[in-house]
């Protein structure tokens, strides 16, 4: 086997493998964005955890037979760029981002559980909070009712030790007045 044909096996199989680990995939045209642009988006992608490739589409086509995203197989038309992660909301994120700040750059489709995504559909996921904003939001609600109980039973000894000065208080002041 000569060398760029082992080359192109290894490609097919690294998005092969990404495709199987990945939970959304898009597909976005680069056409007119220039090389700082490019590289601030993989920048932007590489900070979500977020991999872009361009990758030939006849290699894409075949990287994505036997996963959830082959239903892609048919979009690979034209300069495009590979969007995957685990995290649907980064993706989608990272692309809407860098498409409201660089006009050549447009989601063309995306894919996700076996299912074609509609660029409508991709700005909606991009509103949803990211994954660390539900989880600091699923700890907090589930941190409320612990620090509820903590604070009520620390209230029942700050209680007692008021109730005791408020009896010493009223005790001091009926012995100054008995003084008098």
């Amino acid at each position: 086997m000569n060398e760029n044909l082992e080359r192109k096996h290894q490609i097919v199989d690294s998005v092969h493998k990404q495709f199987e680990s990945a939970t959304l995939a898009v597909l976005s045209e680069y056409r007119g964005v220039d090389v700082a642009g490019m590289g601030d988006l993989r920048r932007m992608a590489r900070e979500a955890n977020v991999r872009i490739q361009v990758v030939k589409n006849t290699l894409a086509r075949r990287a994505v037979e036997d996963t959830e995203f082959e239903c892609l197989k048919d979009h690979f038309n034209g300069p495009l760029a590979l969007a995957i992660s685990d995290d649907p909301v980064a993706v989608a994120k990272t692309l809407s981002d860098f498409s409201g700040k660089n006009d050549a750059f447009k989601m063309q489709t995306g894919a996700m559980n076996g299912q074609l995504v509609s660029v409508e559909q991709l700005e909606q996921i991009a509103k949803l909070p990211s994954r660390d904003e539900l989880l600091s939001t699923l700890i907090g609600t589930m941190a409320a009712p612990i620090q509820k109980f903590v604070s009520t039973l620390n209230e029942i000894p700050s209680g007692f030790v008021r109730v005791l000065a408020a009896i010493r208080d009223s005790e001091d002041s009926s012995e100054s007045k008995s003084d008098d």
